[in-house]
């Protein structure tokens, strides 16, 4: 079984809350999952996230993959992942093709 560690929302119509869950890969947003281990609010000022770190630890030792947004919330919190630097790692691929598609060079400037 292939986890990631992502939110599911919660809340009402423009008043969002997430959990912090591990879950199946292929399991819906807001669907099954496997443990809670945390959750936040992005409307608060300060103390916007609570995340279990020792139950996060747990899941990303055994190979659970953190989401963008987990991902940041995690290294705001002292958690490190291999990855914490940024985006995932290696080249963005096309959803038709799979191909690799290669970044646009930047514009050069003239004079």
């Amino acid at each position: 079984m292939s986890t990631r560690i992502r939110l599911a929302r919660g809340g009402t119509k423009k008043r969002p809350f997430y959990r912090i869950v591990v879950t199946d890969r292929r399991a819906p947003r807001d669907g099954r999952f496997v443990e809670r281990i945390g959750s936040y609010d992005p409307r608060l000022e300060e103390n916007k996230s609570t995340i279990d770190l020792e139950r996060a630890q747990y899941w990303l030792s055994t190979g659970a993959e953190p989401s963008d947004r987990v991902r940041k919330l995690l290294a705001l919190h002292g958690v490190g992942t291999d990855e914490s630097a940024g985006a995932a790692a290696g080249p963005k691929r096309s959803r038709k093709s799979g191909a690799a598609v290669a970044a646009a060079p930047a514009a050069e400037a003239t004079e």
